[in-house]
């Protein structure tokens, strides 16, 4: 599996493990979290995403026992986390409202406790979830760069930024952002018009795609654009999720599609995406179902 450059000593896989529904699996042994990443590995599939809040802050701990139990695996994948979102559950199960913090005393908390709960002395690429309107630029970009400096964290970057967003924290940092994860999908293209791809693509910045299956909406609802995946995947004998995932990945923005699932059969075909061939008039086929018209 062809793999995207972030740094000069860190690259992620083309396509990504989502761990979000990590703890929602009925069996969470570290046995079947590990048969899991081992599933990714065998494919190529190296990078998983996490995040503090996913699980009700407990996904993370579900990844950490796994890795207690096979250390080995620990240099054999690159860990993405993320943290700003506060919501009232697990360990801030008292907090009043769900909000935002991006203070560098509640990012260093965070930092903290994911390591303490996956059991690994560095992440590889930390993301600010959301953007924050309270966020004082100065002290998270500081935070931030405090953070690498110490070697607790390789990377940092952001998650659902707008431009604006991102050069105002960006403004504030020694360390470039190298990533921006943001929804997109089949059923979340606006991106693609709107400037948020544009922009990152024109400074050379990989994209993490959210929800490239819509949340599994492009598999389960009846509609135009179902049906043409469909028979592009029959052509190329593949299932229409690897069809949606493909049409992310043949877009030159370098967009890494986070793919989450708990079935194992469903993990080992995660990299069926890269058969499909998809040429031009073939991306603008599906892009034109998704609209429900064709382009101007």
């Amino acid at each position: 599996m062809n793999r995207i450059s972030l740094t000069d000593d860190l690259s992620f896989s083309r396509i990504i493990y989502g761990m979000w529904r990590l703890s929602d699996d009925e069996n969470t042994t570290p046995a079947h979290v590990q048969a899991k990443i081992e599933a990714c590995l065998a494919q190529g599939i190296t990078t998983m995403d996490q995040a503090d809040i996913y699980g009700g802050y407990a996904a993370e701990e579900v990844l950490g026992n796994a890795l207690k139990t096979a250390p080995r695996l620990k240099d054999q994948i690159e860990i993405v986390t993320k943290c700003d979102i506060i919501a009232p559950a697990g360990r801030y199960a008292d907090a009043r409202v769900k909000y935002y913090d991006t203070s560098a005393a509640h990012i260093n908390a965070s930092v903290d406790h994911s390591l303490r709960l996956m059991n690994i002395d560095k992440i590889d690429t930390l993301l600010i979830h959301r953007p924050d309107p309270l966020m004082d630029h100065h002290e998270t970009g500081a935070a931030l760069d405090a953070l690498v400096a110490s070697g607790k964290v390789r990377s940092v970057g952001v998650s659902n930024f707008k431009r604006h967003d991102w050069t105002l924290l960006q403004s504030a940092m020694q360390t470039p952002l190298i990533t921006n994860q943001i929804e997109l999908s089949l059923t979340a293209h606006a991106g693609f018009t709107n400037g948020d791809v544009s922009y990152l693509q024109e400074y050379a910045i990989p994209i993490m795609a959210w929800s490239p299956l819509g949340g599994g909406a492009l598999l389960t609802q009846g509609s135009e654009t179902r049906d043409t995946m469909a028979k592009i995947g029959e052509a190329h004998g593949v299932d229409a999720a690897a069809v949606a995932v493909a049409w992310l990945l043949a877009h030159p923005a370098q967009i890494m599609p986070v793919m989450g699932t708990n079935n194992l059969g469903r993990i080992a075909n995660l990299s069926d995406a890269l058969k499909v061939a998809m040429d031009r008039e073939t991306w603008f086929a599906l892009y034109t179902a998704a609209l429900g018209h064709e382009v101007p």
